[in-house]
């Protein structure tokens, strides 16, 4: 993904670019690490923004990574210090976005790894799933915790969603889980899409 470049950034459905290209989509509890891991599985350090400050992603913002192929950064959710018509205005993007796009592939959810599922990542959870929407978790900031504890987290949050395809323990630090998630986003992007076709290999 060493081509990835940023395309466009939406405020609200009307600003999305037409849904005829594959899209992997990225959301998470704010300060998950989301953007880092954006950033390290497309091999470009300042594709996604990274902030220290939760709700920092506001907007939808679209990347190409490969030609014919695009990764989405969804505003996180779980942040406290912005008004209640910021947090519906956000909502009301996710709903837009998740609900309206037939080229969406798949959903990647980050989850601190010191958290493990919250109520929030389970309400996202049954919503992916009731859209029919594959998921896959990664267990970031890995590098926080010890190996045993790390390996117990992922056999934990396994048993709590049986729904996800894998949850991968990961660290945009270390690198650790970078390979294995690179593998299940190819997965996603060369499977055939609703009509059929299949997408080109990565850049």
């Amino acid at each position: 993904m060493a081509a990835a470049k940023f395309l466009k950034s939406a405020s609200d459905p009307s600003g999305f670019p037409e849904p005829d290209e594959p899209e992997i989509a990225f959301v998470g509890r704010s300060n998950s690490g989301k953007s880092s891991a954006i950033n390290v599985l497309t091999g470009a350090r300042k594709l996604a923004r990274v902030s220290k400050t939760p709700g920092r992603t506001q907007l939808v913002n679209f990347f190409e990574v490969a030609p014919g192929r695009r990764i989405v950064d969804l505003p996180g959710y779980g942040f406290a210090k912005v008004a209640p018509e910021v947090r519906q205005r956000w909502r009301g993007l996710l709903e837009g976005y998740l609900g309206g796009r037939p080229n969406l592939r798949g959903l990647v959810v980050t989850m601190d790894i010191r958290r493990g599922v919250t109520e929030l990542d389970r309400t996202m959870l049954d919503w992916a799933e009731s859209l029919g929407l594959p998921t896959l978790l990664l267990l970031t900031k890995a590098d926080k915790v010890s190996r045993n504890e790390a390996a117990k987290q992922r056999r934990r949050v396994g048993g709590e969603v049986p729904s996800a395809e894998a949850a991968i323990v990961f660290s945009a630090h270390t690198s650790q889980g970078v390979d294995e998630a690179r593998a299940h986003l190819e997965r996603w992007f060369a499977a055939p899409g609703a009509d059929g076709a299949e997408t080109g290999g990565v850049a």
